[in-house]
């Protein structure tokens, strides 16, 4: 009787609750479905930059069809212009082209054969989430205009005649009330930029007056982004559809950077997973000998292109392929790029001894170094399927990077913080779904210039290891973003230092990769009877007393361990603030950690003295 009474007094589901959303409202209702994440643009994968790449993704594909070899991008206070000198998009479709759901030109695989977009969908998800959005196509001497603002039309003129040359310029700015307070960083959109240049040989792309162009694809893209000494030359080898280019460094690890029909997929897919296979399998037969895949691809660092008709992503924002099969009646993308490799890097290793040689002499001293720590390693995983399942060090969370989806696997990420005082406050304050803590007992060992056996001999280092699950790469990472939050005081650097030694010394790639952060934590608590207003500069800090007017009650955090679980929940939750940890191209990873971690050389205490800064001790 109970439950018929629960069920007669439930919520009706009558006709009115069946919605039909009129025109883009989807989009702006659930952006993450077309988008992914939102952001403010602090992060290369936030909205604001899936917003400029969908516009931009179009006129790549006018380039990759043979229409114009120009592309230029501007982006002033918060608004992107973007003008192509392709085709132009047909003028009597050119408006539901932009604001009509499944209207567009990539249906049609004869005149976009390998494209990126999919379906039409992203300018119109770019034009309903724009508080403004403007958009012209010129096509042999005729245009048409139009303005839409939150994906309704405002504007639209008749034809009209144009000097103006092919093309289509599309001008927007992100909504404020979608995207808050958004920024778009230059240096995230030049990186960007620059990979598109890589991919298509011969496109000039202007960026606020600044030229991206390569003559030598992938070459130049390694060339660029190779933080160790290759060595021996990077193999550069071009095919049909494929184009591929590796080396093997000092490094440890293995590191990629692939892509499909002009796209970076950041997360790899089908065809990263395809060259990893075919590159061990092919270099293994050309020596006959037995080799672990391991040693073979330990230090190699490489990037493979690949074309493919109606490409499946395994989502809208393109940065994982998921198609199994070059095209509709095309080979497996495993036996496509299987055959190239297998064809030609034999053929170049035959034609190329020296390289071959030295090669040689690299996957041998990987193995020498890999059966020397065999016994260690055994011991060390041992040890840590021990205590996996009561590892003091290590809250875990629920989500995972390596098993989630969608935003909730975005969002996965560990705290490592030092002592208990500090992991203490966090573990308390965390959201248990998608944030874990790992307590380092204190200071980690200095790594620089030591081997990947002391991963394993060092107990922290090797229960670290663990957590992250990155012993045999980053592909099966846990978590998302791994956080370093430690105290803003000299022992909180020397330890900040101690671990990105780590990471860039044996995991370079997690790094590289864009996974690694420092936590932001607050310097100053400002507060009055009415208001308590945290602050991270002492700028912030005269800011707040200025506000809260004469004689505020100020303290100093000193360490984490003094901020209270209740006012933690702030700094890791929504208002959470986080430095990502990066390489610029021009640094090379061995010469920054002699710098900083090995000996104390004159030059590096010249550097400290210069940039010593001595901060007042405040107090309540």
């Amino acid at each position: 009787m109970d439950d018929i009474k629960l069920n007669s007094q439930s919520s009706s589901y009558t006709d009115d609750n069946i919605i039909t959303l009129e025109g883009l409202e989807h989009v702006r209702r659930r952006p993450g479905m077309y988008i992914g994440k939102l952001g403010d643009g602090t992060y290369p994968d936030d909205g604001v930059y899936v917003l400029l790449k969908e516009v931009l993704d179009n006129s790549i594909d006018e380039f990759r069809m043979g229409n114009g070899n120009t592309i230029q991008v501007n982006v002033k206070d918060g608004t992107v212009r973007i003008r192509d000198f392709g085709r132009g998009i047909p003028l009597g479709k050119m408006v539901d082209a932009v604001s009509v759901m499944n209207t567009g030109g990539k249906y049609d695989s004869k005149a976009f054969k390998k494209s990126v977009g999919l379906n039409g969908v992203g300018t119109k998800a770019v034009n309903a989430l724009s508080s403004q959005f403007m958009v012209e196509s010129y096509r042999e001497g005729e245009m048409k205009h139009a303005e839409f603002s939150k994906g309704k039309i405002t504007s639209e003129s008749p034809l009209q005649k144009t000097s103006e040359s092919n093309g289509t310029l599309v001008e927007f700015t992100p909504d404020n009330t979608i995207f808050t307070n958004y920024k778009y960083r230059e240096d995230y959109i030049e990186s960007m930029l620059r990979n598109y240049a890589y991919l298509n040989t011969g496109l000039a792309i202007i960026f606020n007056g600044k030229r991206f162009y390569s003559k030598n694809g992938l070459l130049d893209l390694l060339n660029e982004n190779i933080t160790s000494e290759c060595l021996y030359p990077i193999i550069h080898l071009k095919g049909e559809d494929i184009e591929i280019a590796f080396t093997h460094t000092d490094q440890y690890g293995e590191e990629y950077y692939s892509f499909v029909n002009g796209q970076h997929t950041s997360q790899g897919g089908t065809h990263q997973s395809a060259f990893r296979e075919a590159i061990a399998r092919t270099i293994k037969e050309y020596y006959n000998k037995n080799m672990e895949v391991t040693d073979i691809r330990n230090g190699l660092v490489a990037a493979v292109a690949i074309s493919v008709e109606e490409p499946v992503f395994e989502s809208q924002t393109k940065i994982k392929l998921g198609s199994k099969d070059v095209g509709p009646e095309g080979p497996s993308v495993s036996k496509f790029i299987g055959d190239f490799v297998k064809k030609e890097v034999d053929n170049y290793l035959h034609k190329n001894l020296e390289s071959s040689d030295i090669l040689l002499k690299k996957i041998q001293d990987s193995e020498k170094e890999r059966k020397a720590i065999a016994g260690v390693t055994k011991l060390a995983r041992e040890r840590a399927k021990k205590v996996s399942l009561h590892n003091k060090k290590l809250r875990d969370c629920r989500v995972h990077y390596n098993d989630a989806k969608g935003e909730q696997r975005e969002n996965s990420c560990i705290f490592i913080t030092e002592g208990d005082s500090a992991s203490g406050s966090i573990t308390k304050s965390r959201d248990v779904n998608t944030q874990a803590v790992f307590s380092l007992r204190g200071k980690p060992l200095n790594s620089f210039g030591l081997t990947k056996k002391i991963v394993y001999e060092n107990e922290e280092f090797n229960l670290l290891q663990a957590a992250l699950n990155i012993e045999e790469g980053i592909e099966n990472l846990r978590y998302n973003k791994v956080i370093v939050a430690t105290d803003a005081d000299v022992d909180g650097m020397h330890i900040r230092l101690l671990l990105i030694t780590f990471f860039l010394q044996f995991f370079p790639d997690l790094v590289k990769k864009g996974h690694v952060y420092i936590l932001q934590t607050p310097l100053f608590r400002v507060r009055n009877k009415k208001e308590t207003i945290y602050c991270y500069s002492d700028e912030e800090k005269q800011n707040a007393i200025k506000k809260l007017g004469p004689n505020p009650e100020m303290t100093r955090f000193k360490g984490l361990g003094e901020i209270s679980p209740d006012e933690f929940r702030h700094f890791i939750g929504k208002d959470i603030r986080l430095d990502p940890v990066t390489l610029k191209r021009e640094d090379s990873v061995a010469t920054l950690l002699e710098f900083y971690m090995g000996n104390n050389t004159p030059e590096r205490q010249e550097f400290i003295i210069e940039n010593l800064v001595i901060e007042e001790d405040y107090t309540d």
